[in-house]
């Protein structure tokens, strides 16, 4: 087995700590880092920088490691020894707060959605053929119950005793009745396989779109400084203006629905606020001036979007700050109405669209610094 790469220089405490519990655990593998990678069908390179810590993997490749090793061992991992590793992951994932994670995660999030598309379109295609195959035996026994009850009117004299004395009559009758049942269960399932292809694909559309505004904004970062700027197409960002940069308030209970977050903004020219419960959020209210706009997610425990933006409705100093609810479970009548009950200026549904969230941000930042300069004239008048 071929030796693997030192730790990173300068890693975070957090990154090197998960780093080196990493390590150890592939070591329990007895392999090499390429004849794993070609096991798990994974770049030997990227497998290098999550062990030495340059790179923070995603969970799923950790929960693979761990799933390895127990069929290496003969024996899972307790419980308890997976949440010491997931600590590890959380605090690490905190720390490395770098595009290329966010970039990763995303890129994890279209695959699974695109296996799904493409579950749901085989299966759509196994549906049918199965319901063509059901119609055709329906027909067929159709036409054999016309010439059963065509014989029927041959020997009307006869036709007590047939019915007493045919009981190929009443196995076909009974044979139709429960295809037709068959053909109505796979009716409403076909219909039901369709339904989440058309989502899955819906979802595949907004991460591909998302992960092409992550890559753009991964290419500026290490375009070098002679090259000419790419300007990008979407929502003009407001120049600089009098006194500090407005804030944005994002408050998700997911560390990776922040990076991704952080990604999507990174190019606007505010400060950033993250707060991962409503009791953080509400601190930093009181920490913090100058919000112009506060992105809240809906589904958090102890304290939800909708009862963080009540709270955050009751304080004077922090209540025409504009809030817009970001949710994943989706933008019906009930929920978002609710938002709306709450104080929300509008109701989002995940995966957003990124230029949309990004336009909706320039203007409520736009209505702040033309508010501030405004107050400011007065001032000086």
């Amino acid at each position: 087995m071929g030796e693997l790469h030192p730790l990173g220089e300068n890693l975070p405490e957090e990154c090197r700590a998960f780093a080196v519990e990493l390590r150890k655990l592939f070591d329990g593998l007895g392999v090499s880092v390429r004849r794993y990678a070609a096991r798990r069908f994974r770049d030997p390179s990227t497998i290098s920088r999550y062990l030495s810590g340059t790179r923070v993997p995603p969970w799923e490749f950790v929960i693979d490691l761990l799933a390895d090793l127990a069929e290496c061992r003969g024996s899972a991992a307790t419980p308890a020894a997976i949440e010491v590793v997931r600590e590890l992951h959380r605090s690490a994932v905190r720390t490395s707060g770098s595009p290329g994670h966010a970039l990763e995660i995303l890129q994890i999030q279209l695959a699974d959605a695109d296996r799904e598309a493409r579950r749901s379109s085989a299966k759509e295609d196994v549906l049918g053929e199965a319901l063509l195959d059901l119609r055709h035996r329906i027909a067929d026994l159709e036409v054999r119950l016309s010439q059963t009850e065509a014989a029927w009117a041959a020997e009307r004299a006869r036709a007590d005793a047939l019915e007493m004395t045919s009981p190929d009559h009443q196995e076909l009758v009974k044979e139709r009745d429960l295809l037709r049942q068959e053909v109505h269960r796979l009716t409403e399932e076909l219909e039901d396989v369709r339904q989440r292809g058309r989502l899955a694909e819906d979802r595949c559309q907004m991460l591909e779109r998302q992960l092409a505004m992550v890559e753009s904004q991964r290419t500026s970062a290490v375009r070098p400084q002679d090259e000419e700027p790419v300007v990008l197409a979407g929502p003009v960002v407001p120049g600089p203006c009098a006194g500090p940069r407005p804030k944005i308030l994002v408050v998700d209970d997911q560390q990776n629905n922040l990076l991704a977050m952080e990604a999507v903004l990174a190019t606007l020219d505010q400060e950033l606020v993250t707060a991962t419960s409503g009791q953080e959020a509400l601190k930093a209210l009181l920490d913090h001036d100058d919000f112009a706009v506060i992105l809240l997610d809906v589904q958090m425990p102890e304290m939800d979007g909708y009862e963080t933006a009540a709270h955050i409705k009751r304080r004077p100093r922090n209540r025409d700050v504009p809030i817009i609810f970001l949710t994943a479970m989706g933008a019906d009548p009930e929920h978002s109405s609710r938002g709306y009950a709450a104080g929300a200026v509008d109701y989002m549904a995940k995966p957003f669209d990124p230029w949309a969230l990004r336009a909706k941000v320039s203007v409520f930042t736009e209505i702040f610094l033309e508010r501030r300069r405004y107050g400011g004239r007065e001032g000086r008048e």
